[in-house]
């Protein structure tokens, strides 16, 4: 004689299905429907959801300067690590279009004034990556000509090491940067300086 077993997602879509089809008749009790409600429901509040969807919509502006930028690059658009599957995949070439400033590369004190320009003119709220050990501490190229470390002249929010970075480390520094966003512990200098913003007062 041959048993055939029904599986487990079977049986329990038939039971949904039912409970489904008992709730339409208008067949569950009160106290059946309250507890049907309550599992399929979510409360939370309108900060928090637009923490969650800035979160998940991050859109990067990709500032190479160095050689940090063929990491950058790859992690952002290549097939093998692509920050499309973490909501940051719209890469602008625009400042107003621009909400993460990726640093990558090292920062000579010319460009500095350049960069704040652009990290001025992009929307709020805005964030910063710097990306590699020279944009964070000028790192073996540390002379005159360069800025040691983008905190000088940025308020940096996340820092991604190494001398060149691996695309996985801007992933994972991306992610990181997603929970500082929808508000974690962890949210640094904003949370610390009561930095809500730098919009311009007219």
């Amino acid at each position: 004689m041959e048993i055939t077993r029904t599986p487990a997602g079977a049986e329990d879509m038939r039971i949904r299905g039912l409970r489904a089809r008992q709730m339409l008749r208008g067949e569950l009790d009160d106290k059946e429907l309250e507890e049907y409600v309550e599992s399929r429901l979510l409360v939370t509040t309108l900060e928090k959801a637009q923490n969650w969807a800035r979160s998940n919509a991050v859109w990067p502006l990709g500032f190479g300067l160095a050689c940090c930028a063929i990491e950058m690059i790859t992690a952002l658009a290549g097939p093998r690590n692509d920050l499309s599957r973490f909501g940051a995949e719209v890469t602008r070439a625009s400042p107003r279009q621009a909400d993460l400033l990726i640093l990558s590369g090292r920062v000579s004190v010319k460009m500095a004034p350049v960069i704040r320009r652009i990290y001025d003119q992009m929307l709020e709220p805005k964030w910063v990556i710097s990306m590699g050990a020279c944009a964070s501490s000028a790192g073996m190229f540390n002379n005159y000509a360069l800025v040691a470390g983008a905190d000088k002249f940025l308020p940096v929010d996340v820092y991604v090491p190494g001398c060149p970075p691996r695309p996985e480390a801007l992933t994972y520094g991306v992610i990181k940067l997603q929970n500082k966003i929808k508000g974690q512990p962890d949210l640094g200098w904003r949370e610390r300086y009561k930095a809500e913003g730098t919009e311009e007062v007219a």
